[in-house]
């Protein structure tokens, strides 16, 4: 059921005044962990399907199209025609611009009962593509929050779009229109706003489904992000795995495990505990499960959990710290993932692992020159405490392996060398499975969620090479994203496994940055395309 802003503003003052016993900082952490905890399971926009043409349209606000040679789309043109050309007019002298970019905002054109009209430029149409369509959908949403309007509809997913049909854009509207109507606000003073609510896309029930699904996508990505945007102080790995268990809560056929510090020192995780030691913040790897195939073997997908990454003893610099709060955006990727798989409920087996680990400095933190012993029984030398993600990702990975996986993928913020190498547009992808790498490209591309591979090739092992152990968690000053999965792969050998170093794509740096939610859409439509088996 959809709850609306004052409803949820209520909730949480209510909240508020039930805290109203306890100290000032106990008060704080307790209302926006409460706070935290009820926003993610807030509901979406909504939206709906509108077949209604614009002289039979009676909306707060319609969103149409104009392309940079002043040609009009269709549902403009009939705007125009409604208004007596006195579109075209505006557009004649210069008033309305279709560049690529512009969004304008009609007021009370006459012969028509719609309020307003918000034209935004297409650019050229000859060079209108995928990529282009994705940003005027962006650029539309912007603009139509902008006004008082609190329901629209938008005509934009009729236009021409080469190479994709309806359903994609139908998707890619849903998925584009909820990620620019975001607003972190979990530790924000609630402030009662009136804000775009409602959207309907122009199209039949026919397509009921495709919407259906881009929502429970929508709802995947929003997890993530919302995970990934929750400062360390709540973001725990105590309140990961209660998030876990209320995910299974709330589904069919799903089911969450929590392992704690001491069974995993029972199983021998010795790289994982090693950096968890220096926090009070104990560790939990978390096993969240999907049955809706039987006996089938599983998709796995194990995504990094540093809920907080000072980089231990080898500490990073102050300057820009903050953001590593977005360590543990490989995670979030998982429950993003899940919560959407739990909506779609696929005919598949699928099961999400997080070892969830906050990396601080302490007497009792690892070192560099410790040696661990992982599960798997390989001794490693610890070169750098700030190399920590692929210390707890070789354990996880190990212990997923029980579920004898069709397909393994690990998602994480591994490596700033794949922000050097790739910037934050694409994901880096590394395997020596080359069907597996292009079935993830290729998914990458059609939801504009891309990934590029990087080599794993056998000459960079050597690079992991030391003396003291079997080998170290550092490969040296050259090709660290590739050493980095060269370590991984080690751990996965015999298995049908891709990494996915995220460093880049999981979040938009600067000051204010927010999680992306990438690569949750890849991984969703790669997964979704799959049948048991």
């Amino acid at each position: 059921t959809p709850v609306h802003r004052q409803d949820r503003n209520i909730v949480l003052r209510q909240s508020d005044e039930k805290l109203g016993s306890l100290g000032p900082h106990a008060k704080l952490n307790a209302f926006c962990y409460a706070r935290a905890l009820f926003l993610l399971t807030a509901p979406l926009m909504r939206y709906s399907l509108n077949s209604i043409r614009p002289r039979a349209l009676d909306a707060q606000l319609a969103i149409v199209g104009l392309y940079d040679d002043r040609m009009l789309s269709s549902a403009l043109a009939e705007f125009d025609e409604l208004s007596g050309g006195q579109i075209k007019q505006l557009i004649e002298t210069n008033d309305v611009s279709g560049k690529l970019g512009n969004t304008q905002i009609l007021f009370n054109l006459p012969g028509m009962q719609t309020k307003r009209v918000l034209i935004v430029g297409l650019g050229e149409q000859r060079k209108f593509d995928a990529v282009k369509f994705q940003r005027v959908l962006r650029d539309s949403l912007r603009a139509a929050r902008t006004t008082p309007a609190l329901s629209a509809v938008t005509y934009l997913i009729e236009l021409e779009v080469p190479g994709k049909d309806l359903a994609w854009k139908l998707s890619q509207a849903a998925l584009v229109s909820d990620y620019a109507s975001y607003r972190y606000s979990a530790t924000v003073k609630a402030k009662p706003e009136q804000s775009l609510a409602e959207l309907a896309f122009t199209a039949s029930a026919s397509v009921q489904p495709v919407l259906e699904q881009a929502l429970a996508l929508a709802h995947g990505v929003k997890q993530a992000r919302e995970l990934g945007n929750l400062p360390p102080n709540i973001c725990t790995p105590k309140y990961l795995a209660e998030q876990a268990q209320m995910w299974a809560k709330q589904h069919e056929n799903c089911g969450t495990e929590v392992l704690e510090q001491a069974e995993m020192e029972a199983l021998g995780m010795g790289a994982l505990l090693a950096v968890a030691r220096g926090s009070a913040n104990t560790p939990r790897l978390i096993v969240m499960r999907y049955q809706g195939a039987g006996d089938a073997q599983p998709y796995v997908f194990v995504g990094k959990g540093i809920t907080f990454d000072t980089g231990g003893i080898n500490i990073k610099p102050s300057a820009g710290m903050e953001e590593m709060k977005f360590d543990m955006c490989g995670a979030g990727a998982v429950f993003g993932l899940m919560e959407t798989v739990a909506r779609v409920r696929p005919a598949l087996n699928v099961i999400g692992v997080v070892p969830a680990v906050e990396n601080m400095p302490d007497g009792a933190s690892y070192r560099p020159s410790d040696v661990v012993k992982t599960m798997a029984g390989h001794y490693v030398e610890i070169l750098n405490t700030d190399a920590e993600g692929r210390l707890v990702l070789c354990d996880a990975i190990t212990y997923a392996l029980r579920f004898k996986p069709t397909a393994l993928v690990d998602i994480a913020t591994l490596t700033g060398a794949c922000v050097t190498a790739l910037g934050n547009v694409a994901t880096g992808l590394l395997s020596k499975h080359d069907d597996l790498a292009q079935e993830l490209i290729d998914a990458g591309e059609h939801m504009l969620d891309r990934a590029w591979r990087l080599p794993l090739w056998d000459e960079y092992q050597s690079q992991l090479d030391t003396g003291f152990a079997d080998f170290a968690n550092l490969g040296g000053k050259y090709a660290g994203a590739i050493t980095a999965a060269c370590f991984l792969s080690r751990f996965t050998e015999g298995q049908r496994w891709a990494h996915l170093d995220i460093a880049g794509t999981a979040w938009d740096s600067g000051r204010k940055g927010t999680a992306t939610g990438r690569p949750v859409a890849l991984l969703a439509h790669w997964l979704l395309s799959k049948k048991s088996g």
